[in-house]
């Protein structure tokens, strides 16, 4: 007497479990793309930074408006800084060299390091 109700029961949680999956499926399918992630600057810095090379590290235009490069400078900081895991004082002097350098403070001046 007990095993058809355990085979209803059975067979009651193996439909729960499909409804479950197809409304997860159909959730997944609609989900939006996600946005292809910018890679950063990769590589060695030359010995005199350039303008090209300020603006690979910040990941902007050579031509980027004042505003667009510091709020690179500022995304690029909280990633690098020395503080925060993974930073180094040598990535963020680099960093804040490739700022000044896009905003024209340097006249060209050798790296610190």
């Amino acid at each position: 007497m007990e095993t058809p109700m355990v085979v209803g029961i059975a067979v009651a949680g193996a439909a729960y479990a499909g409804r479950y999956g197809i409304q997860a499926w159909n959730a997944f399918k609609a989900r939006p793309a996600t946005p292809v992630l910018r890679k950063f600057y990769q590589g060695g810095f030359q010995p005199q930074m350039t303008r090209r090379e300020a603006a690979l590290i910040l990941g902007v235009r050579e031509s980027s408006a004042l505003d667009k490069v510091k709020e690179a400078h500022r995304r690029v900081m909280l990633a690098n800084h020395p503080d925060a895991a993974g930073g180094s004082h040598y990535l963020a002097s680099k960093i804040s060299e490739a700022k000044d350098m896009m905003i024209r403070k340097t006249n060209n001046n050798a790296s610190a390091f």
